[in-house]
């Protein structure tokens, strides 16, 4: 059975894009086309509004939390063409940095594994990927993959900074090398696979058909060193599929249709031990799939009764409590009040999904950290 522990409203006044849990899962993020980006408090239970940042132009499509070595930063990227990255320091949040080096929407921002440094990859419906690197001094070095996507890139995903077979095959004492890599999907139905050359250059490896329509998402997963590598896709066109490669060299990707729904597929992510993948759609149900070793079957929809937004469960920031969410669009025709809702899942230990927190109404005070006169001049 699901029951609602406690409510929180997030006092977007439009529909939430994304919601995101940082590494400890004791924060939650939350983006809207009221163009705002909101973090809250969530330890003990609680739900405080510890943020509203102002200072995107448009509908805010996605935020990502990056590594917390490198202290709280947030990335949120936007139909205003902008990637905005927020840090807090001594309890504000301000922006830090902003990008604008797009002609049209950025829809998928993404931070590389905390071993290569401070990266952030950008997917725009420019067709474009951005690669935001910190070097130091506040200064971000940007390296653009141009016409990566024809008429537009709506995800991108890195893979883990492991090589695949070093748990078996990885020689006692020596060091890996290790070599960047991320996945993209785009309008043009295709997943790529970008791999980082010596020169630095970003160099497409691997070019994945499998979808009829735009893919709306691609999750690398997680990995402790086994000599596979998975990808799972989703598409416009209702189909999930997992990709597999165990091949060393990275050549030889298989894809294995997961489930075809009745209607688009927005999300799809990972448990942190990749064992399951959560999957969110525009038929307002949510389900997970189990990978087990002679492939993949589906597992079983959320209930009936579970708020209407379909969110993913497991993004790759979460470490902790297990769970997590991200919200996609919902139809227009949705009450205001479920538009800026957002509901959070736990699986208990006999395997049930128990809704554990909305995020509804009384948060409790609001920490600004834009002023009037700032959000004026953007």
């Amino acid at each position: 059975m699901v029951s609602v522990i406690n409510t929180v409203d997030t006092s977007h006044e439009d529909m939430i894009h994304d919601a995101q849990m940082d590494y400890y899962g004791t924060r939650l993020a939350t983006c809207s086309s009221d163009r705002s980006v909101k973090i809250f408090d969530v330890r003990n239970g609680g739900q405080i509004l510890v943020a509203d940042l102002r200072g995107h132009e448009g509908p805010v499509w996605q935020v990502a939390w990056a590594h917390p070595m490198y202290g709280n930063i947030l990335a949120s990227c936007s139909y205003d063409r902008k990637v905005i990255i927020w840090k807090e320091e001594n309890g504000t949040w301000e922006k830090t940095h902003e990008h604008t080096g797009h002609d049209s929407s950025v829809n998928s921002v993404c931070w590389a594994p905390h071993d290569y440094g401070l990266i952030l990859a950008c997917g725009s419906s420019d067709g474009a990927i951005s690669l935001l690197t910190y070097t130091g001094l506040g200064q971000w070095e940007v390296k653009k993959i141009n016409n990566a996507h024809t008429i537009g890139c709506n995800a991108v995903s890195w893979a883990p900074a492991v090589i695949p077979g070093s748990l078996i095959d990885q020689p006692s004492g020596q060091k890996p090398n290790y070599i960047k890599k991320f996945a993209s999907g785009g309008c043009d139905n295709l997943i790529k696979l970008w791999k980082e050359e010596e020169d630095g250059q970003w160099k497409e490896e691997q070019k994945l058909e499998a979808h009829s329509d735009w893919v709306r998402d691609v999750a690398w997963a997680p990995s402790i060193g086994l000599p596979t590598s998975t990808i799972a896709s989703c598409s416009q066109d209702g189909r999930v599929f997992v990709w597999t490669c165990d091949d060393a060299s990275g050549n030889t990707w298989s894809p294995k249709l997961l489930h075809k729904f009745n209607d688009v597929v927005w999300h799809v992510s990972w448990s942190i031990t990749a064992n399951i993948l959560a999957v969110s759609g525009g038929d307002n149900k949510r389900r997970q799939g189990l990978q087990v070793q002679e492939g993949i079957v589906a597992g079983p929809s959320l209930p009936a009764s579970a708020p209407l937004h379909s969110p993913a469960l497991f993004p790759g920031q979460l470490r902790l409590q297990g769970w997590t969410l991200a919200p996609v669009p919902e139809p227009s025709s949705q009450h205001s009040r479920q538009q800026s809702q957002v509901t959070l899942w736990k699986e208990s230990v006999d395997g049930q999904w128990v809704c554990i927190s909305d995020v509804n109404k009384g948060q409790g005070p609001v920490s600004t950290s834009v002023t009037e006169g700032q959000q004026n001049d953007q």
